[in-house]
């Protein structure tokens, strides 16, 4: 089936018992976060169960999260405090996860806690799936650049060991778009790779929440063409191309104005770079709606996405889309028709793109109205739909209580046998 093909009729799911291990998931507001959120509140509306093992902090949540949330033991990353490393799985959390006894384990980050949890479900004949979120090597090469904790050339290739090793023990791994597929392939990854995109909601971002009101509070005119970011304020997305882009539209004298939906680290320096940019904040709900529909272009330079829910939802609301030609972007923008493709962290090429786009009315509009339709490909209840026939896969091919016996072999291969 095509990642994209219309669903029609959903693979049943009611009754199911799932565990999801992930390592963000109300402790911070980011794609991954809100991707996993949803994908529960589409299973338990569909009659599964689901309970889900991640980190949680002290602070208030930034989510409102769906579901049951058993909190695991975290530190800090070093030098991203935003972002939690699990240290493992309580003993109350092992007991909640044993009573629960679920018929599919779902692993959204390979990390320790996702390792504990392989570990068991292969130990308990569970068959287990894993989705692919984070770019991670990409990540620690900007890490590299702003964090000297990084600085050591042999993190890429034990992180790509460790996921070989990790990887090769699930059924399915669900990547959010072919490009992000061949790039595991290409490492040695190659273990039931299925593609689930991710979706947008086309009624909640909609060219119909542009407002003039709302831009004229935050001081444009009607005729200003504002070029707007929304995302994580971290230097992985490449926003040093983003403050690049408008320092030189400025420089060159072509009329715009900036605007920033977010926070992050990376804040302070970007508002001391771009005075005259507009800094909302994190939006949520109807004014983030209407802070994406009541932008002209949408700029999105980072080159470590796995997608680009940010993309999708400013195409679904209208707005040409200026996006590094990287995984996850170049499955969504089509260049020159919706948007334009760059080249990753190429300054020059990101301006000639924004300038073309700021200088021509009628250009934007007819990308605009492209991308609007480009991006009703994706909406929400599909992609589920898509996910939901992928486990249905998995309960179809080990039938019985929990599916097949894993067992495993003295060379560390998989070997299935049927349960009595």
């Amino acid at each position: 089936m095509s990642p994209f093909t219309d669903v029609s009729v959903h693979a049943p799911v009611a009754g199911r018992r799932i565990a999801l291990f992930a390592g963000a998931y109300n402790h911070i507001s980011d794609g991954v976060a809100l991707t996993l959120n949803r994908l529960v509140r589409y299973l338990e509306g569909r009659g599964a169960k689901v309970l889900i093992f991640a980190p949680t902090t002290n602070k208030p949540p930034a989510l409102s999260h769906n579901g049951t949330l058993i909190s695991v033991p975290s530190i800090p990353v070093p030098g991203r405090s935003d972002y939690r490393l699990s240290v493992g799985i309580s003993r109350k959390g092992w007991s909640r996860l044993e009573a629960f006894e679920p018929d599919l384990v779902h692993i959204a980050t390979p990390d320790y806690a996702g390792a504990q949890a392989l570990k068991w479900a292969r130990s308990r004949q569970v068959p287990v799936v894993s989705s692919f979120h984070t770019h991670f090597t990409a990540y620690l090469k900007y890490f590299a650049e702003y964090n000297p904790l990084y600085r050591m050339d042999f993190l890429e290739d034990t992180a790509w060991r460790y996921g070989r090793w990790f990887y090769s023990q699930v059924e399915h791994i669900y990547v959010p778009s072919p490009s992000i597929g061949d790039m595991l392939r290409s490492n040695g990854i190659t273990n039931g790779i299925r593609v689930w995109a991710r979706g947008v909601d086309p009624k909640r971002f909609s060219p119909d929440h542009r407002s003039q009101k709302w831009r004229f509070a935050q001081g444009f005119e009607n005729d200003d063409v504002v070029v707007s970011y929304v995302g994580r304020l971290v230097w992985e997305k490449n926003l040093a191309v983003f403050a690049d882009v408008l320092e030189n539209l400025s420089a060159a004298g072509i009329a715009h104005k900036g605007l920033i939906v977010g926070d992050g680290p990376a804040q302070d320096t970007l508002k001391g770079r771009l005075k005259d940019t507009v800094f909302t904040g994190p939006l949520e709900g109807k004014e983030l709606a209407t802070a994406y529909a009541s932008g002209d272009v949408f700029l999105f330079p980072s080159d470590t996405e796995t997608f680009g829910n940010v993309t999708l939802e400013a195409m679904a609301s209208g707005l040409p889309t200026v996006c590094a030609n990287a995984s996850g972007s170049d499955l969504l923008v089509l260049d020159g028709k919706t948007g334009y493709l760059a080249p990753p962290r190429d300054t020059s090429a990101f301006l000639e793109c924004v300038t073309r786009l700021i200088s021509d009315h009628q250009l934007r509009e007819t990308l605009g109205r492209a991308a609007r339709e480009r991006a009703m490909a994706f909406e929400w209840t599909n992609i589920m739909g898509h996910l939901a026939s992928y486990y249905q896969e998995i309960w179809r091919e080990f039938p019985g209580k929990h599916g097949n016996a894993l067992a495993t072999s003295g060379s560390g291969r998989r070997i299935r046998k049927a349960v009595a």
